[in-house]
């Protein structure tokens, strides 16, 4: 079992930065595959991104890639999510995922990971 915690969150204007961080604890952080997921008021969870065990393949969402930078550093058990380039329309709450199993859909789908974050919230004003 491991536990995550989320941190990192806050306000920020469009075109800002933020990053955040994912702190695990529990069995050996090098064995989960991780992702970060975000969800709006009023809508579904949606993927953002996702890194692998080594941390040498990562997947994005098409509305982040080139602005957000998923990554790990295994001896820290900790992923962060680098955001750049923030909008509006990136006011959500972010989760942070992890799972033990290979990824079927590049991490893509929550129904993917085992264990999540409680969330930490960002937002963009205009």
């Amino acid at each position: 079992q491991v536990q995550l915690v989320e941190s990192g969150g806050g306000l920020v204007q469009a075109g800002g930065s933020l990053r955040l961080s994912c702190a695990a604890s529990g069995r050996t952080f090098g064995s989960y595959n991780m992702g970060w997921f975000r969800q709006a008021p009023g809508k579904e969870r949606e993927f953002v991104a996702a890194i692998n065990r080594s941390g040498a393949s990562t997947y994005y969402a098409d509305s982040v890639k080139g602005r957000f930078t998923i990554s790990r550093v295994n001896a820290e058990n900790t992923v962060y999510l680098q955001m750049n380039s923030l909008k509006p329309e990136d006011t959500a709450v972010y989760y942070c995922a992890a799972t033990v199993s290979s990824f079927t859909t590049r991490g893509t789908m929550s129904s993917e990971y085992n264990y999540w974050g409680q969330g930490t919230r960002v937002t963009v004003s205009s």
